[in-house]
């Protein structure tokens, strides 16, 4: 069963490149992830898509996942509406289009 997670964030102006760097060569190569991609959103807003092979993958995975998150939390500012600095969900899929 294929499983995604996605993770909104927004970056304080000027700090888009550091907030890829932070990814960039193998700093984001957490066990289980099968593929990821970073896009980008809007003028400071980026999406982290991650596709895994199992929930139980993705949820070994989080305690790396906060670890790399640890790293950056500095570039990055509040969402509001009490969703802090990420926005994070994830799923099952339910439908392959």
């Amino acid at each position: 069963m294929q499983v995604y997670n996605v993770v909104k964030f927004r970056v304080k102006s000027g700090e888009e490149a550091a907030f890829l760097d932070a990814h960039r060569n193998g700093k984001a190569k957490w066990p289980g992830l099968e593929r990821g991609f970073s896009i980008q959103t809007g003028e400071q807003t980026f999406c982290l898509i991650g596709s895994w092979s199992s929930q139980e993958a993705l949820v070994a995975a989080r305690p790396a996942m906060i670890e790399t998150l640890d790293s950056f939390r500095s570039l990055l500012e509040d969402q509001g509406d009490g969703r802090g600095m990420t926005d994070a969900v994830s799923g099952t899929v339910v439908l392959d289009l």
